[in-house]
């Protein structure tokens, strides 16, 4: 997987340091791989499919941008993440403990 072009968009942004691009195997999407997903402590969860790391790097980085500004990790507004808002597969709130 070449994730070279969407290392370089976070460092380019000033989010190399904010998120990590942890590399797994199955994450139950195959009917339209690339899958990813974001999480963070006491944020919302978000799950993608049929994402191409180096082709939607701006998107990723765009929406990690969205994500990391919204409260909670809730992006009311997706439609400055690009292609990836076609890409959502499903949503889950941050967990209130």
């Amino acid at each position: 997987m070449d994730f070279g072009p969407l290392r370089e968009e976070l460092t380019a942004t000033g989010l190399a340091d904010a998120v990590s691009i942890v590399e797994r195997g199955c994450m139950n999407g195959c009917a339209s791989p690339i899958s990813m997903a974001m999480q963070g402590p006491g944020r919302a969860i978000y799950f993608f499919n049929g994402v191409d790391p180096a082709a939607d790097a701006e998107d990723i980085v765009a929406t990690l941008h969205a994500y990391l500004a919204a409260p909670d990790g809730w992006i009311e507004d997706a439609q400055p993440c690009g292609r990836l808002r076609f890409c959502l597969v499903g949503r889950v709130p941050a967990l209130s403990c």
